[in-house]
């Protein structure tokens, strides 16, 4: 009985338990536990060094108040008054109440600017703590170093997940969120604390990505839009969930502290959730499959069938055969398993479509972030603003729910790629202050970008065999994170010419339209468990067209 007959048997076992029942439940509730963190530790920076209000300190005045002499002191810019430079102080006068406070203040100060020598802060974030006033380049560097943090996080998560179950590599990448997160609130440096930034999100941030193959995993494939799209919804339930708390606490210290201690339970996931079934079947591990199907079928209150069970149950009493073999050739055998890997990067169907993957996961976290940091002026308060852009992508979620089953994975992902470019691309026409014009044409390219992101997500998913699909699932999206790295960068582009940022974004998601017409289709598709099977999903393809 091959491995191939046995997961197409598994497809049919997990049809039988059905996508409702009190097993998948419990599971995948305690999977979203995780992806509703996630959603906050991806995008807590910021509001950990949020770029507060402040302005320079003027010694020689301080002591008065400051309405009567700020003015005549800072300088104005286009925005308001400087939050850099200063008036130079007129040496020539005495510092009195009547110089400073009352009485010639146009000569006081002197025409000439000056940089600020130190800063007063209005507001708390690590801008203040560390005194980053002026220095915005450190400022955005935290949020950059964050996501340098995820190009050794996911494949380290990745390999972990393939080699030694699911569930260890949740529980582990949980655990070092909670414990660099933590860590970091109490943070007495900037250099301690962007350190710590790289650490919590290179060990850590393959939670999610691990949650998510495990729930992908635990489903049939009628089942894997919708769960997609819960996990989705309830990313954007954390990111909102965020912003309420930062609001509420007004301290990025206490912040750091309330959603990173919740982190440290999912470790208990070692004893308490359930590894993938398809996983175990993969390394060979049958009886702990059949014991799992079993409670499984017990728990929905469903009797599964003996020929459903019969592949597995085959493979199991061929089992006592199959270790005396590997005994004599263990040598062998250690030499074969860390090769898999290689022998599916040495197949050039799956070496393109994973370079085609990678390059769409580049272009939705571009634009995604792109349009994101670009969107304050949906509104003048920062925790609504935040509110309104994570909002947008629950109905854009549920739109997936409704399309994917229905067109297919490719049509969804080349039109909503070809639509969100003509919206970004339409926005550089538009003038300055276009009012709800503007804002609803944002909204709908944030909208468009958000199902092609979560299209690709599952995607990728189910294009890639068992063995190493979250290690190339990890690839895909620790590749992808070059776009929300470059992303904080597409403001100084608007420097030299105003509709740039909005130009690029278009520009990739069209050449990322095009490159989905050389992808396979995968809807209804059991999940390939093998690289044959990956590489039949081309072949079906072509004898489709002609047919």
């Amino acid at each position: 009985m091959s491995k191939d007959n046995t997961a197409i048997g598994l497809d049919a076992i997990l049809k039988e338990l059905g996508p409702f029942g009190t097993y998948n439940i419990v599971n995948y509730a305690l999977l979203l536990f995780p992806c509703f963190l996630a959603g906050m530790y991806g995008s807590v920076f910021v509001f950990e060094a949020a770029d507060i209000d402040y302005r320079c300190q003027i010694s020689e005045c301080e002591s008065l108040n400051e309405s009567i002499w700020l003015h005549h002191a800072i300088p104005k810019e286009k925005t308001g008054l400087s939050k850099c430079f200063r008036h130079s102080f007129n040496e020539n006068f005495t510092i009195s109440n009547e110089t400073c406070g009352v009485y010639d203040l146009n000569d006081t100060f002197t025409s000439a600017h000056e940089k600020c020598a130190s800063y007063v802060y209005y507001g708390n974030s690590a801008v203040r703590d560390f005194d980053l006033g002026c220095q915005n380049w450190k400022r955005t560097l935290i949020g950059t170093i964050h996501n340098s943090g995820l190009f050794l996080s996911l494949p380290l998560t990745g390999y972990v997940s393939d080699r030694f179950g699911r569930k260890v590599a949740l529980s582990i990448a949980a655990l070092m969120n909670s414990i660099f997160g933590f860590i970091r609130s109490f943070s007495t440096n900037y250099y301690m604390m962007v350190v710590l930034e790289f650490m919590e999100a290179g060990f850590g941030a393959g939670a999610y990505t691990t949650a998510f193959v495990l729930a992908m995993e635990l489903v049939g494939p009628k089942g894997r839009v919708f769960g997609n799209t819960l996990i989705n919804v309830v990313f954007v339930f954390g990111l909102m969930t965020l912003s309420g708390l930062s609001w509420l606490l007004k301290d990025w210290r206490t912040l750091l502290r309330v959603i990173y201690a919740p982190s440290c339970l999912i470790f208990s996931y070692l004893w308490i959730l359930n590894e993938s079934v398809r996983w175990l079947i993969s390394k060979g591990r049958h009886e702990e499959a059949l014991v799992i199907l079993r409670k499984a079928a017990k728990m929905n209150k469903v009797e599964l069938s003996e020929p459903g069970l019969a592949p597995l149950c085959e493979l199991e009493k061929d089992k006592p055969r199959e270790d005396k073999e590997d005994k004599e050739e263990g040598e062998n055998k250690a030499e074969e398993k860390p090769s898999i890997f290689f022998q599916v990067i040495r197949s050039s169907i799956i070496r393109r479509r994973l370079v085609t993957c990678s390059f769409l996961w580049i272009t939705c976290t571009f634009v995604y972030y792109g349009l994101s940091i670009n969107s304050v002026s949906l509104a003048g308060n920062m925790y609504v603003n935040f509110m309104l852009v994570a909002f947008i992508e629950i109905p854009a979620n549920f739109c997936c729910l409704f399309v994917l089953d229905r067109f297919g994975r490719k049509r969804v992902m080349i039109i909503t790629y070809v639509l969100s470019a003509l919206l970004c691309i339409s926005l550089s026409f538009l003038p300055k202050g276009s009012g709800w014009l503007s804002l609803v044409i944002y909204l709908s390219g944030k909208f468009s970008i958000t199902v092609a992101y979560s299209s690709v997500y599952i995607y990728v998913s189910e294009v890639f065999p068992t063995n190493v699909r979250q290690s190339l699932l990890a690839i895909c999206s620790s590749t992808g994170r070059v776009g929300s790295t470059l992303a904080p960068l597409t403001p100084l582009l608007a420097l030299y010419y105003d509709n740039l940022p909005s130009i690029f974004f278009g520009s990739m998601a069209v050449m990322a339209g095009l490159l989905v017409f050389t992808l396979p289709e995968t809807l209804n598709q059991p999940l390939p468990d093998s690289i044959e099977e990956a590489e039949r999903l081309n072949r079906e393809k072509v004898q489709k067209q002609t047919a």
